[in-house]
């Protein structure tokens, strides 16, 4: 199935991040609208795959495995049986392209990419361009969930080299020599996986693309040609072709650097988020809600921003416009067939303005950020039907995707079998046929204004039809003929009022409906599961957890969250180091498996581990959290930290040796940018600690990136929230209490049930020798009024009064 409503052809990649709107110049921009469609032209599009194709009956694979079936990656694994000669990342593979001088070709993908599979399937399994990639090639293979640097990378290549050059470059990187520049049009693309590269021996790219086909087409240049254009040029007349990819690289590097440079303090708060809020206002759908056209992704990072800016802005009509900007998008979402109203959990992304048709991959940090987003959203509407979603998120994860020891997996795909034995097709797990369900929910409905069963009911309500409601534009392999994707097509109400029954009756009547197809559906062939756990994504869901059991006051929640974090200590962390593993896997029988040697942690699993702790913490109160947070803050500053140009590089510098770029992630996509989040986690560490030396970090970081907020605010939506906190400095609320007592637990809750993205939650128990009272000596002056559990709200060093009634901490905190 096609990502996007348009023919494959013109339409190829797995998609980098989400579509910015207008005036963002990474992603998919506006300029991608109008991009002329020539030889390859390769949109970029996002998230699928094929689960592991080696063990599926309907594939005959390779007798005799290549070197990637020694590695852990479930990715790699998928690739084990072709017949090409792959190399994992590494020396071995460098080593031998020097050695015969000879071109790498860099194929990076993950294991739920449904683009990735297609280009294994129709490329990597062909036994010619094996022997291609083989022979006059080194072949390298990497995952780019182990691998986000070098994946980050090229992918800034590929990106650049897919748009407009002119001013958008210190150098202008010029034409390949001939007979190249059909073969530049057929490789450039705006960036996406599988992403393939061609590199030199030294590792600097001159060419690259996203998917491509096995052979040309009337429009499009074949994988095959490519290979043997690159081959030929490479044996011939190489020197223009290094020349280019010195220039290439000099200007990239030019292009990605981020630094403080004469700057000293960040831009103006005020001016940056009315900046973003406009870009933001501009691009949005008043009918449907999101952002810019199709596909629509979930955007958490902009509707966290659309929180913060009403919170700051309450009193205002933009202030208003992004509540509702926000909520209605969450809304439509939750909706939509982006979400599986039978199993719960988000797709990636949905094909159509409407979220109707979604692409069925569902991935891990989008269920963490998107827990957190409704949660949010009720804590400031009251609104019940958005709890119900988080908490339906977190019922997903916990059943399908949490190992037994408390890590999490990293995805499930999109595509799978619709039968045992046969081909997997996209969705095919997901979607129904008005026949399967009548045949499950024939029982007739009393009561009604006319004949009516529930399964009648259920398709009505969920927009089912007899002949399919996918559209042949969203279909254009056939894969969904005649079947349907479930989404909420009227309220509750309107059905009800439709076949004259009770609202509560239709609430019961549909959701006893999808538990049947909820049976049913176990009895399908389960999608692959990406049992990699990376510590970055489960930071994420740590802090979806605790932040949706503090604000919905569940314990199991919170327990959830205690037992991720225990997970990452025990499984990723090394106390001799004190550095963060990338990744583990799943073993046989719930062991937990590591790569030898292990892959280390980036600057996100830091940053995403760090807010994790800091979101349990508040949520637990257990402050042996709070300082492993401490800890892993400062091996991130030792490890990343750029002390010429302010703000953290994404990869060690001893890690990402011999490769082109040591980046700055600049953007706030499909999950938030490092930078971002750290600039929010130094800011609450000040907050709990008062330590200087962070506030001065989160200033150099802010003034680093000062100038990318002030050109396009709306590529850091998650900084710009950052920057407004820091402007409008953090509230520290105290509560002073036993944390086992009912009075203290009710101050706490109170605290938790109010949007307060600005704060830190701290709780003083009295002991002057604890961990925060030696942080944080003024906790030990603040006294219990009356042997009562009493609250203080604290900013700019001075105090409130006493507080002890929860309802008076509300008025308070609302002020």
């Amino acid at each position: 199935m096609s990502h996007l409503s348009s023919p494959p052809e013109k339409h190829k990649g797995e998609r980098k991040g989400h579509r910015l709107p207008r005036g963002s110049e990474r992603g998919s921009s506006s300029q991608d609208k109008n991009r002329s469609v020539t030889v390859g032209s390769l949109v970029p599009m996002s998230a699928g795959g094929k689960g592991s194709r080696t063990n599926c009956s309907w594939s005959t694979p390779q007798k005799v495995p290549n070197r990637l079936i020694s590695e852990k990656s479930p990715y790699l694994l998928q690739h084990a049986y072709n017949p090409v000669d792959w190399y994992p990342w590494g020396q071995e593979a460098f080593d031998k392209a020097r050695k015969e001088n000879k071109p790498i070709f860099l194929s990076v993908g993950y294991s739920t990419c449904h683009w990735c599979h297609l280009m294994e399937e129709e490329s990597f399994q062909n036994e010619e361009i094996g022997r291609l990639l083989s022979e006059d090639f080194v072949s390298v293979k990497v995952d780019r969930e182990e691998r986000p640097d070098v994946d980050k990378a090229y992918m800034t290549f590929v990106q650049v080299r897919g748009l407009p050059l002119e001013g958008r470059l210190p150098v202008r990187v010029g034409p390949l020599p001939s007979p190249w520049p059909s073969l530049r049009q057929a490789t450039s693309s705006g960036g996406g996986w599988p992403m393939s590269v061609w590199l030199t021996p030294s590792l600097q790219p001159f060419v690259g693309g996203t998917y491509f086909p096995p052979e040309d087409g009337l429009t499009r240049v074949g994988f095959r040609t490519v290979l043997m254009r690159i081959r030929e040029q490479w044996k011939q007349n190489k020197s223009p072709l290094l020349k280019t990819s010195q220039r290439v690289t000099t200007a990239l590097l030019a292009r990605s650097e981020i630094s403080m440079g004469d700057r000293q303090l960040p831009p103006s708060a005020a001016t940056t988020n009315s900046r973003c809020f406009q870009q933001l206002d501009e691009s949005y759908d008043e009918e449907y809600g999101g952002f810019a056209e199709a596909p629509k992704f979930p955007t958490p990072v902009i509707l966290s921003f659309l929180f913060s800016y009403w919170l700051s802005h309450r009193l205002t009509q933009d202030g208003a416009r992004a509540q509702q900007m926000a909520l209605h998008t969450l809304k439509m979402m939750a909706n939509g067939g982006i979400r599986d109203h039978v199993g719960q959990g988000f797709h990636r992304y949905s094909t159509d303005r409407q979220w109707h048709v979604p692409h069925f991959e569902k991935m891990l940090y989008d269920q963490a950020q998107l827990t957190v987003a409704y949660s949010q959203a009720f804590q400031i509407s009251g609104d019940e039907f958005y709890s119900e979603v988080a908490k339906g998120i977190l019922q997903y994860v916990a059943r399908n995707l949490s190992h037994r020891s408390g890590g999490f997996y990293s995805a499930e795909d999109g595509d799978s079998p619709p039968e045992r034995g046969m081909r997997p097709k996209e969705g095919a797990f997901y979607v129904w046929t008005a026949k399967e369900v009548q045949q499950l929910l024939p029982e007739p409905v009393l009561g009604t204004t006319e004949p009516l069963t529930s399964g009648q009911l259920l398709m009505k309500h969920y927009g089912l039809t007899e002949a399919g409601n996918v559209s042949p534009g969203q279909d254009p392999k056939g894969e969904l003929q005649g079947q349907s994707v479930l989404t909420v097509r009227y309220s509750l109400e309107l059905t009800a009022a439709r076949f004259g029954l009770e609202v509560e009756a239709v609430r019961t009547l549909l959701s006893s409906g999808l538990e049947k197809l909820f049976q049913a559906r176990k009895h399908r062939p389960k999608p692959h599961l990406d049992s990699k756990m990376l510590a970055a994504w489960n930071g994420l869901m740590v802090s979806g957890f605790a932040v949706t059991g503090a604000v919905l006051g569940q314990e199991r929640l919170i327990n959830y969250a205690i037992s991720g974090a225990k997970f990452l200590k025990r499984h990723m962390f090394d106390v001799a180091s004190g550095r963060l593993m990338r990744t583990c896997y799943a073993g046989s029988g719930g062991t937990v498996e590591h790569s030898n040697p292990p892959c280390w942690g980036f600057l996100e699993d830091y940053a995403f581990v760090v807010r994790g702790l800091l979101d349990l913490y508040e949520a637990s109160q257990e402050s042996a959290w709070l300082e492993w947070a401490l800890r892993l803050q400062d091996t991130q500053d030792r490890l990343f930290w750029d002390s010429q140009g302010g703000g953290y590089f994404c990869s060690e510098a001893e890690l990402g040796a011999g490769l082109p770029l040591r980046l700055k992630d600049d953007q706030d996509g499909a999950e938030p940018s490092a930078n971002s989040v750290s600039a929010h986690n130094l800011l609450r560490l000040h907050g709990f600690t008062g330590h200087k030396d962070w506030m001065h970090k989160c200033v150099c970081l802010l003034a680093a990136f000062s100038e990318r907020m002030r050109r396009v605010p709306v590529a850091l939506p998650e900084m710009v929230r950052a920057l407004s906190a820091h402007q409008q400095t953090l509230k520290q609320i105290v509560i002073c209490g036993d944390p086992q007592a009912k009075d203290t637990k009710a101050l706490l809750q109170c605290v938790h049930s109010i949007y307060i993205p600005n704060k830190v939650l701290i709780l003083a128990d009295g002991d002057p020798s604890s961990f925060l009272c030696r942080q944080l000596p003024f906790l030990s002056t603040l006294r219990r009024l009356e042997d009562q559990a009493t609250a203080y709200v604290c900013e700019n060093q001075a105090c409130s009064i006493p507080i002890t009634e929860p309802c008076e901490l509300r008025k308070l905190l609302h002020q």
